[in-house]
Parts: C-alpha cells; structure tokens; sequence
C-alpha cells in the first residue's frame, strides 16, 4: 500500500492503509491517513471514530472539516444541519474515547441515537439494528453477551446461527460462539475466544471472553493476561471488572486495589469504577466500612445503578442490618423489573426465617428468567427448609437428624 503514491490512492485504500497503520502500532502513521480520509470526505465515520481512539481532540478532528460543511450537504436528519450533527457527532466518540460514556449518551440521544445504555435498551437497539440490516456483524458479539446475560438462548442460538451464515470468518462470530458455547463446553468456548483474537489480535471482546472464561475454570493466572491485553487495546471497565476479580480469586488484594483505583482515574465519572473500588474493600472485614461509602458514592453519582444497590444491601446482611437491605431492594422494585434483584431479596428473607416472602420473590425471578441458576438452587433450598429438612444435609442423610455442621449457604451471584 505504500508503494502507491498518496495522489493516486482513493478513500477506501487510505482506510485500509490507516486500518494496517494500526494493526501494526504505528499510531503516527495512522493518524496522518485518517486526517486525509476526512478532509477528503467529512463524512467517514469510521476516520472520526479512529482519531478520537488514537487521541485526536474534538478541536483537532473539527478543523479538517471544510468551512463550507452546511451547504455541502445535509446531515441524515433533516432537522439538524450537517455542520452541527458531525461536530456533536465528533464530541460523543471522543467521550466515548475518553471513558466518559454518560457524556457520550447524552450527546448520542441528542442526536436521536441511542447507541448505548441500560441492558434491555441496548438489547432493544441492536434488535432495531438487525431488522434494518439483517447482514450486519459489527458489535453483534457484544449483542450476544446481552442475550447471555438475559439468558434468552434461543434468540443467541438464532444469532450465532445467521452470523455463520453471513461471514464465518469474522471475529465477532466467534466471540459469539464463545458466549453460546460457554455453558455447554467452556473448553470449547475458550478455544473459540482464542480464534477470534487469532483472526483480529485488536478485538478487545476477544480478550474480555478470554480472561472471563479462564477465570471461571481458575486459571486466574492465564486471566489477568487476558484482561491486560484488552486494556493495552482500550482500557474500558469490563477490563478493569476482570483484573479486580482475578486479583481477588488471587487473593491479591494490594493489585486488586490498585486496578479499581486506575479505573476510577480514567472514568472518574464511572459509578461502576466507584463500585469496582468498594468491591475490593469488602472483600475484608476491615474495609466494610469504607466499601459502604464507594457504594453510597456510586448510588450517588448514578441512582439507579442496580449493581451498587445490590452490592450495598449485601454489606447491610453481612453486617446483620436485614431490614436495611430490604428498605434499599424494596426501592429499586418499582423501577426494576430484573431476577437478581428477586434473588437478593428472597435470600434477605430467607436468612431473617421469612420463608413465604422469600418464596414468592424466587418464584419472581424464575418468572422474569426461568434459567437463573441462583433462584433454581435458592428455592430448592427453600423447599427444604419449609419442610423442616436441614438444606445443608447430604441427600443420603436427609432422613435422620444429623445436622450437616459445614454446609455452606449459597453465595449471592456475581454482580
């Protein structure tokens, strides 16, 4: 490509010139192509969101805009001239670039596109996505963890289904093989995680499956590689949530700090980095304390961020404060249509011996995700105690009174 001089080469060879610049770690190089593509033609998204990546401020990327921007032509909304959609355009890539994702929703809901958001509204715009194109394959392998996460694997199966059909060898398939894999064949899934990354070494949810996989069958040593190759690329906070809980299962707690407290530089707007640091300091009994105050600080920052209500409620039960914990969880129930707020709620319940009303919250969760594994073992559990069995005993020795002294209570699930 660079044998080919600059005035003979037209806008898609320039792209893939500042695509390869990339690829191989010449920023320089790639910046320099990227600025052509767009004095060339202001249009190319692709080129604005390179730049704000590679550190391009707003300033610098809106000066290679011509002057005459808003009689070239207009912008995809009529309502909105062209000038003033592409420098909004250009603000939310490079908050985006910069971690603060609240300020680039902001300015993408301006603009009529929510791109990102809570869980379902982000679920709801991929599905908008696929049904005005449904050969797209950008981003559906973050679509797939969605539906993971719902556990709607019968639409993840579809997914996966009609992503082989379009392009086989893209890396977003394989990550979504990985995320379908997962729960049937975690080796399987891993070497899934590892294709995609062979196939694009720059695909950061490559390295975010990777490291969560080799988490989960404790190679935590394996994981923090994993999750540092994802942060070289683009620290986001799905990086720094994998390095705090493998430093954790580590029992590295000084690394573990450390990680929460870089996230929180880099997204000091982030109520999920606050979280992230609270996380580290609960997981000691003399860090309770201050753990309370990053959750409180993230509830703060961002009132309706569940994780850090559920983490909070969760200190207030190890703390003996069961009615603190249900005052918080009975809150969020009038916004919250979500299983793992029911879980929580009926495990509260459950510990405080009330048994109907934990009953009815686990049968809440089943009904809003029929495959959450924690509600499953939380009501058999239930079912036993409300027919006098001790939950712990072995199920050989269900039927005599031995108490089972080191059965262990279910964990809460993983927030």
């Amino acid at each position: 490509m660079e044998g080919i001089p600059s005035k003979a080469r037209n806008l898609p060879m320039n792209l893939l010139l500042g695509k390869l610049y990339r690829i191989s770690r010449h920023s320089r190089a790639a910046v320099a192509i990227y600025k052509e593509c767009l004095r060339h033609c202001p249009y190319i998204l692709e080129a604005i969101t390179a730049l704000s990546e590679l550190g391009s401020s707003v300033k610098d990327i809106i000066s290679l805009f011509p002057q005459n921007l808003n009689r070239s032509g207009r912008a995809p909304f009529d309502h909105i001239d062209s000038s003033r959609w592409l420098q909004r355009y250009v603000e939310a890539q490079c908050c985006m670039a910069s971690n603060d994702y609240k300020g680039g929703l902001e300015i993408f809901a301006d603009l009529l596109q929510p791109i990102i958001g809570k869980n379902e509204e982000a679920i709801m715009n991929f599905e908008k996505a696929r049904s005005i194109d449904p050969y797209i394959v950008t981003y559906m392998d973050e679509y797939a963890m969605l539906l993971k996460l719902r556990s709607d694997y019968s639409k993840l199966n579809k997914l996966v289904h009609d992503l082989l059909n379009i392009d086989p060898a893209r890396p977003e398939v394989f990550v979504a093989l990985s995320v379908l894999w997962e729960r049937k064949d975690e080796k399987k899934a891993l070497s899934y995680a590892e294709q995609s990354i062979r196939i694009d070494e720059r695909h950061i949810p490559g390295y975010i499956m990777k490291g969560n996989l080799l988490l989960t069958t404790k190679r935590a040593e394996a994981a923090v590689s994993a999750f540092r190759g994802a942060q070289e690329l683009r620290p986001d906070i799905r990086s720094y949530q994998g390095l705090v809980h493998t430093y954790l299962a580590l029992s590295k707690i000084k690394e573990a700090l450390y990680a929460s407290r870089e996230a929180m530089k880099a997204m000091p707007q982030s109520a999920k980095a606050l979280k992230l640091v609270g996380d580290v300091h609960a997981s000691n009994t003399g860090g309770r304390e201050k753990a309370k105050k990053f959750y409180e600080s993230a509830l703060r920052l961002e009132p309706g961020y569940l994780g850090a209500a559920l983490a909070l409620a969760e200190l207030h039960v190890i703390e003996g404060r069961n009615g603190d914990a249900v005052s918080l969880l009975e809150r969020y129930l009038k916004d919250w249509a979500d299983d793992s707020l029911h879980v929580k709620l009926a495990q509260v319940f459950a510990a405080t011996n009330m048994l109907q009303e934990a009953l009815s919250h686990y049968q809440a969760a089943l009904r809003l995700n029929p495959q959450n594994e924690a509600a499953k073992r939380g009501l058999e559990r239930l079912e036993k105690q409300m027919k006098g069995v001790d939950p712990d005993a072995p199920e050989e020795d269900e039927d005599n009174d031995v108490e089972d002294a080191d059965g262990d209570q279910d964990d809460a699930e993983l927030l």
